[in-house]
């Protein structure tokens, strides 16, 4: 695993975000590295929309945060001093099986990052424990690589 080919899971959350700007603060001046911002997309239930046109336009909405949050995002990346050919996207279409963590451990392996980072949502440990939490299912079940979790 090269730990300079970095491998960052976004959400379009202001915690992605926070993660974005993190790597970018610590790695922008640095030389040889690769960064690929990872978003794992799941299309939104089917069943609490009342018809066909009003569940495609939500999930058109949903693409189009998504693609507005990895330009911002890689905008900030670029910003910090990354090179344009440093910097990559790529989003996953996932569907209930197997989990986001599941999906994005895939794409780590695959990919021979040797660094993942996440950030992190806050949840409670109650929270926690009944819903469990992808950087925690990250932080246990990675391997052959460091795992920055930036909350």
């Amino acid at each position: 695993m090269d730990f300079k080919n970095i491998l960052i899971s976004v959400d379009a959350s202001d915690n992605a975000l926070r993660a974005v700007e993190y790597v970018g603060a610590i790695l922008g001046p640095a030389k040889g590295v690769r960064v690929t911002l990872l978003y794992i997309e799941r299309a939104p239930n089917r069943d609490k929309f009342e018809t066909e046109d009003a569940w495609l336009n939500q999930c058109r909405l949903d693409h189009e945060r998504v693609f507005d949050f990895l330009a911002r995002a890689t905008g900030l990346l670029l910003a910090a001093g990354l090179p344009k050919e440093a910097v990559s996207e790529r989003t996953v279409l996932c569907s209930a099986e197997p989990s986001i963590a599941q999906t994005i451990l895939e794409v780590q392996q695959e990919g021979g990052y040797g660094t993942l980072v996440v950030g992190r949502r806050g949840l409670t440990k109650g929270e926690e424990f009944l819903f469990g939490s992808v950087s925690s299912k990250l932080v246990h079940n990675a391997k052959n690589c460091a795992v920055w979790v930036v909350q």
